[in-house]
């Protein structure tokens, strides 16, 4: 569910929405999620000074209330 929301979120935002796709790793303590984006949307997605990377944080931190897992999202360059 975080994967997707923050996959189409990430479309939304980037100039080319056919680069991005999203990985997921869990274990019992937190999910990690990497974001593959094109080079020219990386800095897009992660805003200034980490402000649009820091809005996405905090829409899914809802998500820790319900799951109880802690996320940690990266933006990589494909």
């Amino acid at each position: 569910m975080v994967a997707e929301f923050i996959a189409h979120f990430a479309k939304l935002i980037a100039a080319h929405p056919e680069d991005i796709h999203v990985e997921m790793e869990s274990n019992d303590e937190f999910a990690e999620i990497t974001l593959f984006a094109n080079q020219a949307d990386v800095g897009k997605l992660i805003g200034k000074e980490g402000k649009m990377i820091g809005a996405i944080k905090t829409v899914i931190s809802g998500c820790k209330a319900k799951d109880g897992l802690s996320y940690r999202i990266n933006v990589e360059a494909v």
